[in-house]
């Protein structure tokens, strides 16, 4: 049997709330348990509106939060062993994000050009900038894009759909095993979601890249994810193959998030959204 690329064994995060002195805690995450075989590049998504846990995992899968409770294991290594900076830069060779808001990942007073340089320099040992200027065009060409396009040119001169291929290039620059997307889509145009969408499917298919895509919409999650779990309150509540999770979900709050993607009637609509709101509230 081959060696799961990504392992979460019983993984626990939780935060202390009420000031210095407080031993109150929330519970971010709450025992979730999943893997990503490292022969079969797959998208996997985790589905959950916000307060949901969906981020902290992204956060605990980039080695950004340690877990209380529980092992993140990459391709072998213990994500809450990584300790030195070279360990980081091994690591981050190899898994890489993709954020939200790309009008916040790129300082409007730096050339977008430069981040993808300082990618090369940092993480292919690119030293000249004719080498960097070869790794971040290849990169591009990969999302649709171009280093004659973009040279020179500063975030503001670029649509939020070109940011984010921007972001997604430079997180291919060092050629990773897995992406770690949350919410990449949320922010951009909804006439340039599936463009960004589509990006990712053709990452895994002819890059062979896995890509944990983390969002609260499930229309694109049922698109484009081989499998998914869904979580509410920092709790696994369904998980398994993408169609058959949301084609037929057996939990009250995935029924609810089902029924609220634009149902035909505006009161059942309303409804659903009630519905949601009580299960999201515990009430």
């Amino acid at each position: 049997m081959s060696q799961n690329l990504l392992e979460l064994d019983h993984v626990t995060k939780r935060y202390g709330v009420g000031g210095l002195f407080s031993r109150q805690s929330i519970t971010a995450v709450n025992d979730v348990s999943f893997s990503l075989a490292s022969d079969t590049p797959e998208i996997f998504a985790i589905v959950g509106e916000s307060g949901s846990g969906k981020s902290t995992m992204a956060k605990m899968i980039l080695g950004n939060e340690v877990p209380d409770g529980g092992r993140l294991v990459f391709d072998g290594t213990d994500i809450g062993t990584i300790r030195t900076r070279a360990q980081r830069e091994a690591f981050m060779t190899r898994v890489q994000p993709v954020f939200q808001n790309p009008f916040e990942a790129f300082n409007p007073l730096t050339h977008v050009d430069t981040y993808l340089y300082a990618t090369a320099r940092r993480f292919t040992g690119a030293d000249t900038r004719a080498q960097q200027e070869i790794k971040a065009d290849e990169a591009l060409q990969r999302v649709g894009l171009s280093l004659a396009e973009l040279k020179g040119r500063f975030s503001h001169e670029l649509s939020g759909g070109q940011l984010q291929r921007v972001a997604v290039a430079r997180a291919l620059i060092p050629s990773p095993k897995l992406i770690v997307a949350d919410e990449p889509v949320s922010m951009v145009d909804a006439s340039l979601r599936m463009s960004i969408v589509n990006l990712f499917r053709s990452l895994r298919d002819e890059l062979k890249v896995s890509i944990i895509y983390i969002t609260h919409d499930l229309a694109t999650a049922y698109y484009i994810s081989d499998r998914v779990i869904i979580m509410q309150k920092g709790v696994v509540i369904e998980s398994g193959g993408a169609r058959a999770v949301l084609d037929n979900p057996t939990h009250p709050y995935s029924i609810a998030l089902k029924n609220a993607v634009l149902p035909p009637d505006p009161k059942a609509a309303a409804a659903a959204i009630r519905q949601r709101r009580a299960l999201v509230e515990g009430v």
